[in-house]
């Protein structure tokens, strides 16, 4: 029966995204910090900023799970078809 390789995070690429994400995160409220607008706009933005950031989330655990279920769907009718091909005997009359 063969598995599908499992590929792995590295550390390097994990810790290259986690600070990207920071230094990006940090950059933009930043900016928005410093804007020469008032109160009611910085606040928009950020407002907007965290509502962006949420979605991203949940935008990349529902990929994430979507895969994992195509994933264990997969594996299940793999192990569906090895039982029938095992079971399968093309020399044995009926």
């Amino acid at each position: 029966m063969t598995r599908p390789v499992k590929t792995t995070t590295t550390t390097a690429f994990y810790a290259q995204a986690v600070i990207s994400f920071g230094l990006s995160l940090a950059a933009l409220a930043l900016g928005i910090a410093y804007l020469p607008v008032t109160s009611w706009v910085r606040s928009f933005l950020a407002i907007g900023l965290l509502y962006v950031v949420t979605s991203a989330f949940t935008l990349a655990k529902c990929v994430r799970d979507r895969q994992e279920e195509a994933a264990v769907v997969s594996r299940v009718d793999q192990a569906r078809l090895d039982k029938l091909l095992a079971e399968h005997d093309p020399f044995k009359n009926d």
